[in-house]
């Protein structure tokens, strides 16, 4: 009976780890980065920089939302500033995007301080 419900524990204790390194796993294809105010998803394009938050999985009612996000591509920097749009973030602009492309948000989410968060483009 004992050893029954050690297995049982066991058992529920992996699900439950499986789930908790699920959470952080992309869910729009691109890098997340976790931090103090949730997890961080930057979607990067030529044009359009996108950050998606979430807290454990699950999307992130944003109320208010400010920040920065800063692009080193080689000897290219490149700022924008991030606005809200619904509940994600975006920056417009011109970036040079690619694998090994390093970006940098700065990101106040809901009246909170603001994070850091450092992204490196698969």
């Amino acid at each position: 009976m004992m050893k029954k419900l050690m297995i049982c524990v066991a058992a529920s204790v992996l699900t439950l780890v499986a789930q908790a390194a699920e959470d952080h796993q992309p869910k729009y294809g691109g890098v997340v980065v976790e931090t103090k105010a949730g997890d961080l998803e930057l979607v990067a394009k030529a044009d359009l920089i996108v950050i998606h938050v979430s807290d454990h999985g699950k999307p992130m009612k944003l109320s208010s939302a400010t920040g920065k996000v800063t692009v080193f591509n080689g000897n290219d920097k490149t700022e924008a500033a991030l606005a809200l749009a619904g509940d994600k973030l975006e920056a417009k602009g011109s970036f040079k995007v690619g694998a090994g492309t390093k970006v940098l948000a700065d990101v106040a989410l809901n009246g909170k301080p603001a994070v850091a968060a450092r992204f490196t483009l698969k």
